[in-house]
């Protein structure tokens, strides 16, 4: 039986890569973006169209959660795999001083923590007996702060709502993990470390010589925990925050 695997923020930098990797695989892929157009543009380059469908919804609105549900279970499709990865930079932003103000850190945690409540449970109400896994994509600075050696001042380590949204993401996955354990739905986490994309080299040297594996992770390093968790090699693992971090939080 042909597996589903619902994943938010599917056009994103991770999200595309797991949607192109869970379809290459035989699953049917729903994603989610916040662009109609980006959908159309990834249901276009998919080779089965009929396993890949894209929902334009913005997770930050009123409902959007129970909206997407709604539209998943309309169109008659049962997920199998939720994976909670959408993400927004408009949120992370700080002011000159290099604070974040209250709007943002709200935002952030609502689509960092709320919405993957909401669909969590929204899918554990609806679909109990076809939901198995649940991943919830954290970083490494839901572990440990941000080292001011790698920013060059204290103040501007990024905005601080990011990782005390990843750190509540990891413990509500714990939570959910022993809730949801009787009825043999899975739910773990992968705190990521830092991946080659936006960084310039400066950036990328100072990172390397901080972390054991002395460089940042590629993007083809990032599908493969995810790939594990999902997969029945990991029936023995839940509640479990997953380190793909390089070490960087092993010292």
């Amino acid at each position: 039986m042909t597996e589903t695997v619902l994943i938010t923020g599917g056009t994103g930098k991770f999200g595309r890569r797991y949607v192109e990797h869970f379809l290459a695989k035989g699953c049917q892929v729903v994603f989610t973006s916040t662009s109609e157009a980006r959908v159309e543009e990834l249901e276009s380059q998919c080779a089965d169209v009929c396993k890949c469908v894209g929902v334009a919804v913005n997770l930050l609105e009123d409902n959007a959660a129970s909206i997407l549900l709604d539209e998943v279970v309309d169109k008659g499709i049962t997920v199998n795999h939720l994976v909670n990865n959408a993400r927004s930079l408009d949120t992370l932003r700080v002011d000159d001083a290099g604070f974040s103000c209250k709007a943002d850190m709200l935002d952030e945690y609502v689509l960092g923590v709320v919405v993957p409540y909401e669909l969590a449970t929204g899918l554990w109400v609806k679909q109990a007996d076809g939901l198995n896994t649940i991943t919830n994509i954290g970083s490494q600075y839901g572990v440990v702060a941000a080292n001011p050696n790698l920013y060059g001042d204290r103040r501007y380590n990024g905005p601080i709502h990011y990782g005390v949204t990843k750190a509540a993401l990891h413990q509500m996955t714990r939570e959910l993990a022993v809730r949801m354990a009787p009825d043999d739905i899975r739910v773990n986490a992968i705190a990521y470390g830092g991946v080659e994309g936006r960084t310039d080299q400066v950036f990328r040297d100072r990172y390397a010589a901080m972390v054991p594996n002395g460089r940042m992770l590629s993007e083809d390093e990032i599908v493969g925990p995810l790939d594990f968790l999902i997969s029945p090699l990991s029936s023995s693992v839940t509640g479990h925050v997953l380190s793909a971090d390089g070490g960087w939080t092993a010292w």
